[in-house]
């Protein structure tokens, strides 16, 4: 099934890439979500059609959840469900920046089985199926084998820099980057250019999903920030914070919580 399901979240993401592509970011109609939630644009909302008639159209027995659809329980009770972000990234989408992404993912009972991320201003398409590697490009990618964390660069947020995060009040020696988009660095993790990524904060199922698999279908693996596994379609469709990466530096990052 997941060989199946693959092919389609290719198609569908490169046709996502083409209707995002039609709108021109910093003057795209925009909105600012309730409570807080982040911006949305006319283009996420032309992406998440197009991506619910494509898939639901080929798989209608498959439950949804996107970012971008007001969610119900029906998901809940299918065995199969698609996970999508229309566009990870919305911020960087609207400066006109070239690094938001298409998260498209299928779930199973709970366990991710086929994920697509794709960045089409970058022309980079990450994908996987599980029991079938990870590529980029349709090249075989492998995470960071790296075991000395100060040798290790991670893709994290400022806030998760804070010595409160960690035992002892004091972050282990680690370089650090960012990205704006969750899915993106974990499709970069996944390609062994950084060592591990790190969100502490609860993070949406469908920033997460696709990035997941492809980072353990390249070798490493993504835990919450417990060291729990990761499972999928919940009810609540947060997780409790992601670490992610080479499995060294991910289990080091683990350790040095607090």
């Amino acid at each position: 099934m997941p060989a199946h399901d693959l092919p389609l979240l290719i198609d569908a993401a490169h046709m996502a890439g083409r209707v995002a592509t039609s709108f021109t970011g910093p003057t795209a109609q925009r909105w600012d979500k309730a409570d807080g939630a982040g911006p949305v644009t006319e283009a996420d909302l032309a992406v998440n059609a197009q991506l619910l008639s494509t898939l639901r159209l080929a798989r209608p027995d498959y439950g949804w959840l996107s970012e971008e659809t007001e969610d119900n329980t029906d998901r809940l009770s299918q065995d199969r469900v698609f996970i999508v972000d229309p566009i990870d990234g919305t911020r960087s989408f609207v400066e006109g920046s070239n690094t938001w992404a298409h998260s498209i993912a299928v779930a199973e009972h709970g366990v991710i089985t086929a994920a697509v991320v794709y960045l089409p201003l970058r022309n980079k398409l990450y994908a996987a199926a599980k029991g079938q590697g990870a590529t980029c490009n349709g090249l075989p990618i492998t995470a960071s084998a790296q075991t000395a964390l100060g040798q290790s660069t991670v893709l994290v947020a400022k806030p998760a820099l804070l010595g409160e995060h960690w035992k002892t009040n004091n972050r282990p020696e680690f370089k650090h980057s960012f990205r704006p988009s969750l899915a993106y660095r974990l499709a970069l993790v996944g390609e062994g250019r950084f060592e591990a990524m790190i969100t502490l904060r609860q993070s949406w199922e469908w920033d997460i999903a696709a990035g997941a698999l492809i980072i353990g279908e390249a070798g490493g693996v993504a835990l919450d920030r417990t060291g729990a596994a990761l499972q999928f379609n919940n009810a609540d469709p947060r997780l409790n914070g992601v670490v992610a990466g080479g499995t060294p530096a991910c289990a080091a990052l683990i350790d040095a919580l607090a």
